[in-house]
């Protein structure tokens, strides 16, 4: 039933159109849904417009089971979603007390006043549920006519994702539209590309033929691959987790975790469990590397800090980078990045340091080391060591290349420590 139910989603806002704010609604909800059994058919994006509202909510509504829409249920003018579809639908709004008072609640808790265009968001379509939003004001709203469901959610992200986690899956689950498992067993990679991965991997799923789907998504340097049950008597999933494991072998250390964890996350919870802390000297990144550590909830179990030292003086005032190091060798050099890791395992009294420093672009670069060069220090109880990459693209683009080649290498440096100390263990 959920494979033949169909899903669409309306992402409403100017300013998603205008180039000001990415679409991360429909590759959030797409990423959830998918997890959970049930695929995204159609995505449309529009201007909080009103007669756009109606065109794409008639269409969607006359073809889809489950449509979701996303924004245009704030306080201000341009928030006209609510009262659109409530015109089209031929229904009132109503005035809910228990939203309204969940207004006053939130203003008082930061001790704002409430204003009054903020009460537009207790206008409740007549007979649609409303949804208690824990981190802001609009509530959400929930529909069911004719087998058919409506679920409207706020726009911004902080607000829609607990949301949607917290009431909206649970609910699909619970009315068995979704799976209460995932749907696929997903295989994180870094290091290889699409094309690498799968020249190593196909041999392994042709003899499965139809009963075996085999999905590549790549993202943020790393590739995942999904197996899930194919459309022709789908391969059961005690042998599709055989099949993973067997995978993991072939893909050696490029293979990351089963599952969609961050190399951060992974990271900070291989430190913890050794009991260990961590420490971060950035140049070319200026604090990505920290940002995506400090990402992780409870990271400050593990990372102790980080320290952007951006210009040479930087580098020599706080991380202690002898300054010798830089006249001979520069700023961008194996001998600038590894002195910046132990310096950063100095200054914050961390076992294990990792640092960056790089060109970034567009400008700067020499005939030795050109733009998009970038060196990797890493400092551990065992030793310090660099690493030289060189990377195309424009300055985000490398800054951050840069950061996840950080990641992996110290997830590759710290596999291999376990290794060899095994290995000394037995000798021993």
């Amino acid at each position: 039933m959920k494979n033949n139910l169909r899903l669409e989603t309306i992402t409403l806002g100017d300013e998603l159109l205008l180039g000001l704010r990415e679409n991360s609604h429909l590759t959030y909800l797409g990423g959830c849904l998918a997890r959970y059994g049930l695929t995204m058919r159609r995505n449309i994006v529009i201007r909080d417009d009103e007669d756009e509202i109606e065109r794409a909510f008639l269409d969607a509504w006359n073809n889809a089971d489950i449509l979701i829409t996303t924004g245009g249920l704030g306080p201000t003018v341009d928030d006209i979603t609510r009262e659109t579809i409530a015109r089209v639908l031929g229904l009132n709004l109503v005035h809910d007390t228990s939203v309204e008072e969940a207004i006053r609640a939130r203003f008082a808790k930061f001790e704002r006043p409430v204003t009054d265009n903020n009460f537009r968001q207790a206008k409740v379509i007549e007979g649609f549920e409303a949804l208690p939003n824990s981190y802001g004001t609009a509530p959400g709203l929930w529909f069911e006519k004719d087998g058919k469901r409506l679920i409207m959610l706020p726009g911004p992200p902080m607000e829609l994702y607990p949301m949607f986690e917290r009431q909206v899956l649970p609910r699909l689950m619970a009315e068995g539209l979704i799976d209460e498992k995932q749907a696929y067993l997903q295989l994180r990679t870094c290091g290889a590309g699409e094309s690498s991965l799968e020249t190593r991997l196909k041999p392994l799923f042709d003899s499965y033929g139809n009963r075996l789907s085999v999905a590549y998504c790549a993202h943020d340097g790393m590739v995942d691959v999904r197996l899930s049950g194919g459309s022709e008597n789908p391969l059961e999933w005690s042998k599709i987790q055989t099949l993973g494991e067997i995978c993991q072998e072939v893909i050696g250390d490029d293979f990351v975790t089963f599952g969609d964890e961050s190399l951060a996350f992974l990271l900070l919870n291989h430190l913890r469990g050794l009991g260990k802390h961590l420490a971060v000297a950035e140049s070319c990144t200026g604090g990505l590397l920290s940002n995506a550590f400090t990402d992780v909830p409870g990271a400050s179990k593990v990372f102790v800090g980080g320290a952007v030292t951006y210009n040479n003086q930087a580098k020599v005032e706080i991380l202690d980078v002898p300054d010798v190091i830089i006249q001979q060798h520069g700023s961008v050099s194996a001998e600038c990045a590894a002195a910046m890791a132990t310096g950063a395992a100095e200054k914050f009294s961390a076992d294990y340091a990792i640092s960056v420093t790089g060109f970034a672009g567009p400008d700067g670069g020499t005939p030795e080391n050109p733009v998009g060069t970038v060196y990797l220090g890493y400092h551990s109880p065992l030793g310090v060591w660099s690493h030289r990459l060189v990377y195309p693209g424009n300055r985000q683009a490398v800054k951050s290349r840069a950061v996840y080649a950080a990641l992996d290498w110290m997830r590759r440096k710290l596999k291999k420590y376990e290794v060899e100390d095994v290995l000394e263990s037995m000798t021993c």
